[in-house]
């Protein structure tokens, strides 16, 4: 049993995070400010929560007493509210993360693990997967904010010995998405819309490709990450399913009729995981493909 701190445990990946925790018989402190709202389904019992903002250091700092490990999941997220909202997004996603390492520095933890994105690559034109190697190219604030993260953490392991990983997610959905608001992903946006006879609004031509991964297996590598005796030096390694989709396969997936938006600027055409890294040093593999994942969130949603 071990002591866990879950950064954002009230949201999305960090609600599916504590839950298997918990299962795994942890402890599990949730430190969340409840910006994106309180959702009963996402509150386990047998964590504790502690109402607090990252970019508090005092606060920050308190929540990590006592503490094994730090799953830092809490971030303003996606790549448009970045774009309209750079301000803000930096003072969560880089000085919040930031105050995280310096706690976890202060309170002895010994490892930390940051969740990033694959947006820091920027997307690829052609059919290559996105390596670890590639020189990142961030084409949104939110891309830039969490690739200064994945810089501090190595940084934090080599001049305070830290133990540091990060993952980069490529677009994760599953069980407790929020399918609310204007930056919701597209997973979400399109179950809501369908459940409510809506058509699915598509962004430009809808051949945006994306490697959809689910929450269960992006769970699955943090804590892989978290003990795994190859890792902790501030390793960035790409969690994703390694096949990548359209959004227009997606739409087929879900079923009824689409409509046309504009293209959002800061999109990549094209993002997919090599993900050979991961199951090198993690001995990780994605489990669940798309077809079943979209099939099982319907059947929760009760879309025939």
């Amino acid at each position: 049993m071990a002591q866990y701190v879950v950064t954002g445990g009230a949201g999305f990946i960090g609600s599916n995070l504590v839950q298997q925790l918990l299962k795994d018989g942890h402890q599990v402190r949730v430190f969340d400010n409840f910006s994106a709202g309180r959702f009963p389904n996402r509150l386990h019992a047998g964590a504790e929560y502690v109402e607090g903002d990252i970019r508090d250091r005092r606060s920050t700092a308190k929540v990590m007493e006592g503490t094994t490990g730090v799953f830092h999941t809490a971030a303003v997220p996606r790549v448009p509210y970045s774009v309209e909202h750079p301000d803000e997004t930096n003072e969560h996603n880089i000085t919040g993360t930031l105050n995280v390492l310096l706690a976890a520095r202060d309170a002895g933890v010994r490892r930390v693990v940051f969740s990033s994105s694959s947006s820091i690559y920027g997307g690829s034109d052609d059919s290559g997967k996105l390596m670890e190697t590639l020189c990142p190219r961030p084409l949104s604030p939110y891309a830039l904010q969490k690739l200064t993260g994945e810089h501090y953490c190595r940084l934090f392991n080599e001049l305070y010995r830290l133990e540091t990983i990060a993952l980069r997610y490529f677009n994760v959905y599953g069980p407790y998405l929020d399918p609310q608001g204007a930056y919701a992903l597209v997973v979400g946006k399109f179950l809501k819309q369908r459940s409510e006879n809506q058509p699915l609004t598509i962004c430009g031509d809808g051949e945006y490709f994306r490697d959809y991964t689910h929450v269960s297996d992006v769970v699955r590598a943090n804590i892989l990450a978290m003990t795994s005796q190859h890792v902790g030096k501030g390793e960035a390694i790409n969690i994703g399913f390694g096949h990548a989709h359209s959004v227009n396969e997606l739409a087929r997936l879900i079923g009824g009729p689409v409509a046309p938006i504009p293209p959002r600027p800061g999109d990549a055409r094209r993002s997919e995981a090599d993900n050979s890294l991961a199951v090198r040093l993690l001995n990780w593999q994605p489990t669940i493909s798309l077809e079943e994942g979209i099939k099982q969130l319907k059947q929760e949603w009760g879309i025939l």
